[in-house]
Order: structure tokens, then sequence, then C-alpha cells
């Protein structure tokens, strides 16, 4: 018990190391410089398996919408140029990795009205980046496994029945109990960080907000938030609506100075072509 009680403590002690723009205790375990290379390698991996929009006014609309964003991210989270691919592809997704890589699947482009939720959607995956919430995923995954073998072998040498049983549970416990709330602390961080984001980049905050109005038709089966990696749409649309007070006024400094962007979102989104 002591030994278990010793390892807690230098969780403890690891999870204060760092804190994110938000005030959230960090925990990162992987030097920047290897998640940059996940990052641009997994990209890479990416592009050779998933087609490439060749359309050029959906990825002039995407890249109008990217460059403003990342003309706003420090350079302390990309010394580079940022690299932005649209993805061929039906989904409803996008991402950005580590390494400055931001993808764009052609089926969001179906979800998002205006140049104003596209930024909603770019500054949010930004979001992710600016904050480490990849380093910290990983470290947070090695360390439950971590302290789940500690707790198996303490359970092995004790004289409690089912011992399999209390193992599954202490798994199970993991996952629902930290792992996925991890998670959504990451999503609602970078909601509100990409709304700033978008903000200081010209394009209006309330846009975030209708946004996730439109993705809520999208996704009423759900399943509960304390089940989910994700908060609600509900949770998300209530934390955005009460953060556009600090937001709103980074955006009307730049409409005042006649700084926003003006990317035009094409008519019609050419639908993804199908492998025969």
């Amino acid at each position: 018990m002591k030994n278990i009680s010793a390892i807690c403590f230098v969780l403890l002690f690891l999870t204060a190391c760092s804190t994110s723009s938000t005030g959230r205790k960090q925990v990162s375990l992987y030097p920047e410089d290897e998640l940059n290379q996940m990052g641009i390698t997994s990209f890479e991996q990416m592009k050779k398996e998933i087609p490439i929009s060749t359309d050029k006014a959906t990825n002039d609309f995407v890249l109008c919408v990217a460059d403003a964003i990342t003309a706003n991210v420090p350079k302390s989270a990309n010394q580079g140029d940022w690299e932005v691919v649209v993805f061929d592809s039906e989904q409803v997704n996008a991402f950005a990795l580590p390494g400055g890589k931001i993808g764009v699947y052609t089926g969001i482009l179906n979800v998002t009205e205006n140049q104003d939720q596209l930024a909603a959607i770019i500054g949010h995956e930004v979001g992710h980046v600016l904050e480490h919430h990849s380093n910290e995923r990983l470290s947070a995954d090695k360390l439950s496994n971590v302290g789940l073998a500690v707790a198996a072998i303490a359970i092995g040498a004790s004289e409690v029945e089912n011992k399999g049983l209390w193992v599954a549970g202490l798994g199970i416990g993991v996952q629902y109990g930290l792992i996925m709330p991890y998670s959504r602390s990451h999503e609602s961080e970078a909601d509100i960080v990409g709304q700033d984001l978008m903000a200081r980049s010209g394009f209006e905050p309330q846009a975030s907000v209708q946004l996730w109005q439109n993705m809520s038709k999208l996704s009423k089966t759900a399943p509960p938030e304390f089940m989910s990696t994700h908060p609600s749409n509900e949770t998300r649309i209530e934390q955005l609506n009460g953060h556009l007070a600090v937001s709103q006024p980074y955006y009307l400094a730049e409409k005042k100075q006649n700084h926003l962007p003006n990317c035009v979102k094409p008519k019609v989104i050419p639908t993804p072509k199908v492998k025969k």
C-alpha cells in the first residue's frame, strides 16, 4: 500500500506541472518535437489514404478561413506555415494536428452555412493544438495504464474475492470517471479557446452557437453525456453562449478596424467521388 500511495503522490504531482490558458491543470509527458512529428507523419498517411478535393472554389473558401485563423495563432504553437488540406469525403469532420496541419472534410461544409461557422470549426480544432490536448490525452492514457497495472498487482496480492471483477470494474471506472471527463474538458476548452481565436480573426463568435445548433439536428441519437467523450450539444451551446461576453469585444475591435475576412462559400459543394 505504501508503494501505491507513493505512485499516487507522483501522479498528483505530475498533474500540477503545467496549466492551460483557461487555468486547467495539465500533465504532458511527451516532448513537443515528438508530438509534432507524430502529427506530420499521421497527416502524410491520411493524404495517401483519403481523396483530396481538387475543386478550386471549395479549396479557396477553406484556405481563406484557415489562413485568417492561423494568422492569429502564436508562433510557439507552430514555427512554420500551416498546411491545410480539404479531404473529399462525406464525413462531417475536421481536425488540426501538432506540427501545423489542418484537415477539413467536404462533408462538414454542408453543415457550416458561412465563413463564420467554418471559422468556429477550424478555431475549435486549432484550439486543441494550442492547449496541447494530444499530449495530455497520450499522457493520461499512459498514466491510467500504469495505475491499472499497479492496482491489479495490489488486488492480486490481496485476499478479496472475485479479483477479476474488481480489475474489470477498475477499468470501467477509469474509462467513465477519468478518460471520458478528461476528453469532455478538452472539448469544452477547445470550444472557448476557438471562439476567442475566431473572434480575434474577425469572425462573428455568435456563429459558434449557431454551428452547434446545426450539429444538434444531426445527432439526435447521441449517447448520454456521461458516456461520451464529447459534451452534449446543449452543454456546448450553453457554454459558448456564456462566453460571448468575453469573445464578442474581440470581434467588435476587428470590425471597427475593418479587419473582417471575406471568404465566400461556394453555392455548391461537389459530391465526393465514389471509388469504383
